[in-house]
């Protein structure tokens, strides 16, 4: 028995007219939040032109299926609440899906309190300690700080959250 590679057909683009492109993403947002970025993405992968993009994403604006405010306020519970991630990361995170810088700092100044984050901070943080290797505190600490960095926490705070901890 030999063996043949399978071969497959090569991926053909789904275009799409400018009403279909409205109702799918009506679709979409009407099932979870979605930002302008993301509509816009999706209709340049559709094949629509700018022009045709622009006129879509404000009727969806305009009916209110797409809001950068409520959805950067919902990204920021979710991250804060669930992912446990920091004002960092998520500032990065929303920049890179195009929401304005304004739209951003209000969501984040409304849902992360800082006595709330330094508690959860300090809470992964003995968490992270004890599933973790180390040679010697110093490598424990190296370790510890690049967690708490790579979660999008404040240098810092991941500095006294793990001093706090190694002093313990």
């Amino acid at each position: 028995m030999t063996y043949t590679p399978k071969t497959y057909a090569p991926k053909v683009p789904r275009t799409k007219t400018p009403e279909q492109a409205l109702s799918s993403l009506m679709r979409l947002c009407a099932r979870a939040e979605k930002c302008s970025g993301d509509a816009l993405r999706l209709m340049r992968r559709w094949g629509l032109s700018d022009a045709d993009a622009q006129g879509v994403l404000a009727r969806l604006v305009r009916e209110r299926f797409i809001d950068d405010r409520r959805y950067a306020e919902a990204y920021v519970r979710e991250k804060v609440r669930f992912s446990g991630w920091g004002a960092h990361k998520i500032r990065a995170s929303l920049r890179a899906k195009s929401v304005a810088p304004a739209i951003v700092e209000a969501a984040l100044a409304e849902f992360a309190p800082s006595d709330n984050n330094r508690e959860r901070l300090s809470e992964m943080i003995r968490k992270k300690a004890a599933k973790t290797s180390y040679k010697d505190a110093y490598d424990l600490k190296a370790k510890l700080v690049r967690f708490g960095m790579s979660r999008g926490f404040d240098l810092n705070d991941v500095l006294a959250a793990t001093e706090e901890f190694l002093a313990e």
